[in-house]
């Protein structure tokens, strides 16, 4: 056979792996093919949470993410996996996390307390007063350790009943400030075994789903018998999973000439890990979910802007313009968000009797919180450093949607017992939603990429 032959016959598998990679995303991204552009369990289309993300959202929680009071999270990478024996740190150096210096970190953040929400607290001599006297021991000198600790302990635990997350303990040795834009989310070459059986763990031990089905096949179909509640659960798991993936497909390794390395979009990868044949038929679904999981974070968003939208709540850094500004941009956000017509309705859970209610509630929850743990199993520091982000941050959501009472009856001049959201939960809150915001943004990209290769 001639090589003009072969060369055609190059071409023509080029032109039909085009068309099926297009496949990919013309079935999630129109109203046609096998899937609408209608999502399951809400009165949504794929278009118009496009539309809305990048006209809208998508430049706002760019900027927001770049300001010093959700750039730094303070993050614990040494605890240690609780499930199973540590595998060892992956050695790949993408792997590695550098951490950020205290020099570096705004004084405002590092001072120690969770959360400011008192404008007087921008007093930098008011902030040295407080530092002097927790050195000198007047938390309240009437106590002895032993019961300051145990009512610490107690209050810890107390507070730990409404998370969704298993909580970093930031006064950990062990704990520290991250920089997140100087250590982005991309491939970093983790995966086979270890990386399985991250996920794994957390798809066939912690997802409602019958026993009898398997990743990654799809158990969310009604006829299955599983009710609203836990297909949304599995559906907000492999929306994370597939947001992840996302993620590393369009901040890739390309090459690595003379020690300077080109990150970007790998199409080959993102056919692998999204393309109907090659996943058996879950690509689509997978990035389905992504969706479904973007609606159900930015309605937590919506939801909670009631407890920013109040004076004595401040993003503090210790800079009083940038925190002024920083605010802003966030309650720009938040009117952005509630002005999204097409919102999932969380009421429709946990909608049945309350005994039987409360107990699914506490299920989902316990089911979340060991996802999170899950998280400190990740052999590569960047990947734990982001998946517990992310983690936290839908965790955070999830907080907010059953808070909706509480939320309502803060008061206006005084932080609110019912409900309160750690500076860390904030952070991760914003940093989770504008990683979905970005995977949406970058399917877009790798469908123009799928069409020039037609």
């Amino acid at each position: 056979m001639s090589s003009s032959g072969g060369a055609v016959r190059s071409a023509a598998a080029r032109a039909r792996l085009a068309t099926r990679l297009l496949a990919v995303l013309s079935c999630v991204l129109t109203a046609e093919a096998q899937l609408t552009g209608v999502l399951d369990d809400c009165l949504c289309d794929i278009e118009s949470i496009d539309d809305f993300n990048t006209f809208k959202i998508f430049p706002k929680i760019q900027k927001l993410q770049e300001r010093d009071y959700f750039r730094y999270y303070k993050v614990n990478l040494k605890r240690p996996c609780p499930f199973w024996a540590d595998d060892g740190h992956c050695s790949i150096k993408d792997c590695h996390v550098e951490p950020c210096p205290e020099s570096k970190v705004p004084v405002g953040i590092k001072a120690g307390s969770s959360n400011k929400y008192s404008k007087a607290a921008n007093n930098s001599e008011e902030l040295e007063d407080c530092e002097q006297a927790n050195k000198l021991g007047a938390v309240n000198s009437t106590l002895s350790n032993q019961s300051k600790e145990a009512f610490i302990d107690w209050a810890r635990y107390d507070d730990s009943q409404d998370h969704f997350c298993e909580l970093d303990d930031e006064r950990s040795p062990d704990a520290q400030y991250v920089d997140l834009l100087l250590n982005p989310e991309r491939y970093t070459g983790y995966k086979g075994p270890s990386a399985w059986r991250v996920w794994n763990s957390i798809y066939e031990e912690n997802c409602f789903k019958p026993r009898s089905v398997y990743r990654p096949l799809n158990p969310l179909a009604p006829s299955r018998g599983l009710c609203l509640e836990k297909r949304v659960f599995y559906k907000l798991i492999s929306g994370l999973h597939a947001s992840i993936n996302l993620h590393l497909c369009a901040n890739y390794l390309l090459e690595e000439t003379w020690g300077k390395p080109r990150w970007g979009p790998n199409v080959k990868e993102f056919t692998r890990r999204f393309d109907p044949i090659e996943t058996k038929g879950e690509g689509p679904r997978r990035l389905k979910n992504l969706y479904f999981l973007y609606l159900i974070e930015l309605r937590a968003l919506s939801k909670v802007a009631p407890y920013f939208e109040r004076s004595v709540v401040d993003l503090y850094t210790g800079n009083g313009h940038e925190d002024a500004e920083s605010k802003a941009l966030l309650l720009d956000i938040f009117r952005d968000t509630k002005s999204f017509r097409m919102h999932f309705d969380e009421k429709s859970m946990f909608a049945g009797d309350k005994k039987g209610a409360k107990s699914l509630k506490e299920e989902f929850r316990l089911h979340f919180k060991n996802i999170s743990r899950i998280m400190d199993c990740v052999g590569c520091d960047k990947c734990r450093l982001w998946g517990k982000l992310q983690t936290q941050g839908l965790g955070t959501a999830l907080k907010i949607l059953f808070s909706e009472k509480e939320i309502q009856s803060l008061p206006e001049n005084s932080p609110s017992k019912g409900f309160q959201l750690t500076r860390q939960e904030i952070v991760a809150l914003v940093n989770a939603f504008g990683r979905l915001s970005t995977s949406i943004k970058e399917l877009q990209n790798f469908k123009v990429l799928l069409q020039q290769t037609r």
